[in-house]
């Protein structure tokens, strides 16, 4: 974390109003407000917020959880966005820069049940609720014979149609539940050899216009190096596979030693339940500025693995 001093500014922050994004508004407001900033918060609702009859990858992606804030952004009704990383898209639009990574929260999916402590414990042909294509997928290749249904809205709302039984289980992100407070809710969290996460998974990412340096120097104290040199190498596979919430598709780094480990994993979904894996380690100094460079050469060079396999 950077600790260069920056002048007090008067920000607001254009957030969704789920109560996991105000959470991590209300979090980024607290972390600036330290510094001596004055933070407002401007509560939005967006599309992605209001469909919720059918999954993401048939209305239109992540980025529908995106866009409304840009606009508060573009009018200058708000001076940052605080997202998901893994709702954001891989390329943002021109005038806008991810201007802050923070550091990550627990990056692994969780299983959530009132009936089993684990997906193995399963019956035959059970039902579980997600609506991510990579969820969906890696699941498939765990246990092929159980029955898969979309499952959308924000966390409480997941939460709910779970205990009203029209689900045997579902998989959430475990940053989430842990941000809220629910971690009692996990029974399982599936390590990253079982269930590899997305690109992003668990970490937060500030989105700024590009022409205000004076934000993005506001926020270099709340970034954290090596989470966003290991997001940059996620993210790079995602785009380099043309990537959106409509792939199924995995990719996770870590940084250890100074080594960054890349995986990823594509399945198809209307296909056999087998995944397609690619792997590359190499090491890099958080440190240096062309790190990230090389973190997004080697995100490419998993996708191009990938590919060679039969990925699309």
């Amino acid at each position: 974390m950077s600790t260069a001093p920056t002048s007090p500014v008067s920000l607001t922050i254009a957030t969704r109003e789920s109560r996991l994004a105000m959470w991590q508004a209300e979090h980024v407001q607290a972390l600036l407000q330290a510094q001596g900033h004055s933070v407002a918060l401007l509560g939005m609702t967006t599309q992605g917020d209001q469909i919720l009859d059918r999954s993401l990858s048939k209305v239109g992606g992540k980025g529908l959880f995106v866009k409304e804030l840009e606009v508060a952004l573009e009018e200058g009704r708000a001076n940052l966005a605080v997202h998901s990383l893994k709702d954001v898209p891989m390329d943002l639009p021109e005038g806008f820069d991810l201007a802050c990574v923070m550091a990550r929260e627990d990056p692994r999916d969780a299983w959530v049940s009132s009936k089993y402590a684990h997906l193995n414990d399963l019956p035959q042909g059970a039902v579980v609720g997600t609506s991510s294509l990579r969820r969906t997928v890696l699941l498939r290749a765990l246990r092929p014979d159980l029955k898969i249904e979309p499952l959308r809205g924000n966390l409480d709302t997941r939460l709910r149609k779970l205990d009203e039984g029209q689900y045997d289980g579902i998989v959430l992100a475990a940053a989430g539940l842990k941000r809220l407070g629910l971690g009692e809710r996990i029974r399982h969290i599936f390590e990253t050899t079982e269930m590899l996460p997305a690109a992003g998974q668990g970490a937060l990412g500030i989105e700024v216009r590009s022409n205000r340096a004076d934000v993005a120097q506001a926020l270099a104290p709340l970034a954290d190096a090596a989470t966003w040199l290991t997001v940059t190498a996620e993210r790079a596979v995602s785009r380099a596979m043309g990537g959106s919430c409509s792939m199924p598709l995995a990719a996770h780094a870590t940084l250890t030693d100074g080594v960054l480990h890349l995986q990823a994993a594509w399945g198809d979904p209307s296909g056999a339940p087998v995944l397609l894996r690619a792997e590359v380690k190499q090491a890099l100094n958080v440190a240096d500025p062309a790190s990230r460079d090389a973190a997004n050469v080697l995100g490419e060079s998993v996708a191009a693995q990938l590919r060679a396999q039969g990925a699309h």
